[in-house]
């Protein structure tokens, strides 16, 4: 499994999220809405994925379930949104 895609759209920074992100795995699955957050502590980003909130309760809309697939997520929205965003 590859990541055969990955896009960046920044936002006007709102409680530390700056940007939004999407991959597409093996030119067949595509994974959008992703936020991209700058870290508490102002160093680096963290990602969220969607959720939807019904009553009480946010429901995972979807979300890595493997720290091998959370990281090679993470690993290049990261360094595409560095990049793009410190030019």
């Amino acid at each position: 499994m590859k990541i055969t895609e990955i896009q960046i759209i920044p936002i006007k920074a709102n409680n530390g999220l700056v940007a939004f992100g999407s991959v597409v795995f093996d030119d067949c699955l595509y994974l959008g809405s992703i936020g991209i957050h700058k870290r508490l502590d102002g160093v680096g980003y963290r990602l969220t994925y969607p959720t939807k909130k019904i009553g009480d309760n946010n429901i995972n809309i979807y979300h890595p379930i493997n720290k091998k697939t959370s990281k090679l997520i993470e690993e290049a929205i990261i360094a595409k949104v560095e990049k793009l965003l410190n030019q």
